[in-house]
Formats: C-alpha cells, structure tokens, sequence
C-alpha cells in the first residue's frame, strides 16, 4: 500500500486506495478527531432530493464485548445447530480492526426521489468513508456477511426501516497491503456510439 501523505495528489488517494482486512487490523485507529472527519467526508455524497438516506453508527471499544454477545445470542437463535467455531467467528467480527462504524442505509419510500438513488447515495457513504480513512493514513475494510442481513442486529443498530449497508473497520495494517487484481480497462469500459 502506498500512504497518502501531504505530497500526494487526490488522484494518488483514488489510485491507491485498498482494503486491509479488518482481521489483520491493528491500533492504533483514528481517534476521534480524525473519526469525526471521516465521517464529515464520508457524508459529502450525491444525496438527490437531500434526504440523508443513511447515518453512521459508531461502535466504540467498551461497546465491542455486548455487540459480540449479540451477534452469537442472534446467529444462535437463528442457527441452533450452529457449531462452536460458527459462534466465536460471530463474537470475533465484533472485535474486528481498531474502529468499527455500521453504515445504516434508511431510504424514504414515500419520496418522489427512488430508493434505488437513495441506496446509491448509501454506497457512496460507503466509499468516501473508505477514501477517507485511506487520506487519514489508516485502511479501512467494508464487510457485510451474515451480520448485515440479520434482522436482530438491525434493530439493535438500527431505526424501523433502516438495513445494515456494512460494517465499516478502521485501523493500521498489521503488515504492508499487496494490490491485488484489477479488471484491464478494455474488459470494463465499452464506447457506444448509437
């Protein structure tokens, strides 16, 4: 991974944007000025109709250990025959990385403007917050998985009519990030001409 630094461009910031996995996060994470600014980005997103169609839930250190019980009391509930290994995986997601924010996605149905450009506006939080801490010197991973879709940690989390759009961890990468594969330009982008 290349580190954003005060000689960088914002095209560098794009270019070199990558995951870290939020298991191979370590601390230190944003404190909470640096946080705050992510989020501050993060919310600088198309918004048709300036809805806000999302807001930001921040789990903080002594949260980790009852979000943890929640999500095995929930995965249990919903999974009784779920094994040993299953559960300690739902306690460990809570404990993830130095910093975790739940992004929650809250569409207005009732609005002329359509949910499918409120959700858009949804991943674009999503992504600037990602940006964001990549500006802010940390890497940032966006993970759903079984706790995104469960509907006993959304009403935790979350309003009536609100989903879990992810689970956003910040933090330092426990060793330097390899890039991965990137689709050729000549496989993705095709010119019409009518």
């Amino acid at each position: 991974m290349t580190a954003f630094n005060d000689r960088s461009t914002p095209l560098d910031l794009l270019l070199t944007r990558r995951s870290g996995k939020a298991r191979d996060m370590v601390p230190p994470g944003p404190d909470a000025d640096q946080l705050a600014t992510i989020l501050r980005a993060a919310a600088r997103v198309p918004d048709h109709g300036k809805l806000a169609p999302w807001r930001f839930v921040v789990v903080p250190d002594e949260a980790r250990g009852k979000l943890a019980e929640l999500l095995a009391d929930a995965y249990l509930a919903e999974k009784p025959e779920a094994g040993r290994l299953e559960v300690l995986a739902m306690r460990e997601f809570a404990r993830q990385g130095p910093c975790l924010v739940a992004v929650m996605s809250r569409p207005n149905p009732s609005s002329h403007i359509p949910v499918w450009e409120q959700q858009l506006s949804v991943g674009a939080v999503c992504m600037n917050l990602l940006h964001a801490a990549h500006a802010q010197g940390f890497v940032a991973n966006w993970l759903t998985g079984w706790p995104a879709y469960s509907a006993a940690v959304r009403d935790a989390l979350g309003e009536p009519g609100e989903t879990v759009a992810g689970f956003m961890f910040i933090g330092s990468p426990a060793k330097p990030l390899e890039e991965r594969p990137r689709p050729a330009l000549g496989d993705i982008v095709r010119f019409w001409r009518g």
